[in-house]
């Protein structure tokens, strides 16, 4: 075998070094439209071109036909599936032809290098999926009271995530990316997780792909580089606290959802370490900034206790609704093998 073949096998079938990168864009609002042309901009602006930019719009025509105007070098498509990111994303990789399905929210801006850090990270061919770096970039000044354990209600890294490449359990679908022959072999994101049509700020549809990925793909690596920088605006609106707590509740019940899936010894795993040891030495943080005459550290020393709470009821909320759903299920379920009995 030619050592140009070689480098492109492994002993598990997998791909080696990727080359190409497809970067999915999912857009859902004529609101961001300065976000989403700055979003595409900064792909076209990499040190390391992309094969191609697929802009994905989520059931808006008006705005699919705008954006195509406005974007000819692009490729814009309507979403295929049903309405929310996690078919957006689907819709998006169905007409991926890259080595490697690069996703960017669209209202963030990557990088010049955020393509080529993302590359050079899938070497190892044990590397599934790399994630990068997600800064968070206000519109306003960040509130005082707002803890950076909680950066991800903002969508960005957060106080706790590694500091350096590291391999994680997940990565974030903000600043994510996948070797395309993956979705092949464990499917796409799972609708009725993540952000849909409806007003709750729901996640985690990449958190149950990544642990569906390694559940049936043993000896696959996310892998976190923080060479592969995107900043992520962060509006006004989500600078407060009925936002912040909306959100943590969301995020309960999007938990609930993916251990639904995929089990709660997975579904919870990164979470266990994250609420016995990252929360409390933030509220520790928080009150000696209080001490040392700082009162900001108290609000954020609350704001995370706030968080934590919301959060867990949030997920208590979607275990009641899962098993009211269960048990209506099985209720129909008996109901019609009843039906059946009669009826011979």
């Amino acid at each position: 075998m030619a050592a140009s073949a070689q480098a492109e096998q492994t002993a598990g079938g997998r791909a080696g070094p990727a080359r190409s990168i497809s970067v999915v864009i999912c857009a859902h609002t004529e609101q961001r439209w300065d976000d989403t042309l700055a979003a595409v901009a900064s792909v076209q602006a990499q040190s390391r071109p992309a094969l191609e930019t697929i802009l994905v719009v989520d059931h808006n025509p008006a705005l699919q036909a705008r954006l195509a105007a406005a974007l000819p070098d692009v490729t814009v498509t309507a979403n295929r599936e049903a309405q929310g990111l996690s078919g957006g994303k689907n819709t998006g990789i169905a007409l991926a032809r890259g080595d490697i399905v690069a996703f960017l929210d669209d209202d963030a801006v990557a990088d010049p290098q955020w393509l080529a850090s993302l590359a050079d990270s899938y070497a190892d061919p044990a590397v599934a999926g790399v994630g990068g770096l997600t800064l968070p970039r206000w519109a306003a000044k960040r509130p005082a009271w707002f803890p950076e354990e909680f950066d991800w209600v903002v969508g960005c890294t957060y106080r706790g995530m590694p500091t350096s490449r590291a391999a994680v359990r997940n990565l974030h679908g903000g600043n994510a990316s996948f070797r395309r022959e993956v979705f092949a072999a464990v499917g796409g994101f799972r609708t009725g997780i993540g952000r849909a049509a409806g007003k709750r700020p729901l996640g985690c549809e990449e958190t149950e792909f990544c642990i569906r990925l390694s559940q049936r793909l043993p000896g696959s690596v996310m892998l976190f580089d923080d060479r592969a920088v995107i900043s992520h605006f962060v509006p006004e609106a989500r600078c407060r606290f009925s936002y912040f707590r909306a959100r943590c509740y969301a995020e309960g019940l999007s938990k609930a959802m993916v251990t639904a899936n995929v089990g709660a010894a997975d579904g919870l795993s990164s979470e266990r370490s994250y609420t016995t040891r990252t929360l409390p030495m933030g509220v520790l943080r928080g009150l000696a900034d209080l001490l040392r005459g700082r009162p900001a550290g108290l609000g954020r020393a609350l704001a995370i206790a706030a968080g934590l709470a919301a959060t867990t009821a949030g997920y208590a909320a979607g275990l009641l609704q899962r098993r009211a759903w269960q048990a209506a299920a099985d209720g129909e379920q008996v109901a019609a093998g009843a039906a059946a009995g009669t009826a011979r």
